[in-house]
């Protein structure tokens, strides 16, 4: 029995009676943990410089992530997310980087050397680098997590296949425990828009991605404000050095319900 089944049975030698021992609920991490975890010296210099715009101090706790947790990154690219979440949920976590074959054939290699490297590094032992087609998503365990993060349109462009959606979501639905997260963050388009601009800007409708990830059985929870920018009008492409980062962007909490 694991640990994070909840109980712990120690069978006491010598004919000594057995005991029950509560399980103790993982450390939400506070302010000073996340901050320990931005300020980790191993991060790129390039990648420490996307705090300003990403802001993980504030993505993070509002997922709610915790020490402890299993966590699959879904696209990790260059793992921004990835080492901080392995920083994050400590030597007791775990966090899956898992890359799509189809993502391996058909980008550049420069688009995923960042994950790969964490996977191959000893310093990340608490990192575990996955691969295989979006048709045959599965994880080792059920997880408390899945997160995923500026990729999610990307499913419905043709580099990917496009993917089978509603089988993947419904994958990602299995792969949670009751009550885990899915936590989605994406570039937005113009409402009404549909998947009109995944291929082309890069953006999606945040209306159809709620649909779609409500359809596997997902509970739409919270969402947060802490990356939308008013100031985008969405008729630009994310890579366009005049919105490239800063882009209008949803952060959605979506709940496997228990």
């Amino acid at each position: 029995m694991s640990g994070k089944a909840g109980w712990v049975l120690m069978a006491l030698l010598g004919g000594a009676s057995s005991t029950m021992k509560a399980w103790t609920e993982p450390t939400v991490p506070g302010a000073e943990d996340i901050a320990a975890a931005l300020s980790d010296p191993r991060r790129p210099a390039e990648q420490v410089k996307l705090d300003a715009t990403r802001r993980p101090a504030s993505v993070i706790p509002f997922a709610g992530v915790r020490s402890g947790d299993h966590i699959a990154d879904f696209m990790p690219g260059n793992a921004y997310f990835t080492r901080i979440l392995s920083d994050v949920v400590g030597p007791t976590g775990r966090v899956y980087a898992y890359i799509p074959a189809e993502q391996i054939a058909n980008c550049a290699a420069s688009e995923i050397a960042g994950a790969q490297a964490v996977g191959r590094d000893p310093g990340y032992a608490n990192v575990t680098v996955l691969t295989g087609t979006l048709a045959d998503f599965r994880m080792p365990e059920q997880l408390d997590l899945i997160w995923t993060a500026q990729n999610y349109h990307d499913l419905h462009d043709s580099f990917l296949g496009p993917a089978d959606v509603t089988r993947l979501n419904k994958a990602f639905f299995n792969a949670l425990r009751p009550g885990g997260v899915f936590l989605v963050i994406d570039h937005v388009a113009d409402k009404g828009s549909g998947l009109r601009d995944t291929e082309t800007l890069h953006r999606i409708d945040p209306a159809v991605l709620q649909r779609e990830i409500e359809a596997a059985g997902f509970v739409l929870e919270a969402q947060s404000d802490v990356l939308r920018n008013p100031n985008d009008d969405h008729t630009r492409s994310v890579f366009d050095s005049s919105i490239r980062g800063v882009t209008d962007q949803v952060v959605f909490r979506f709940r496997r319900p228990r």
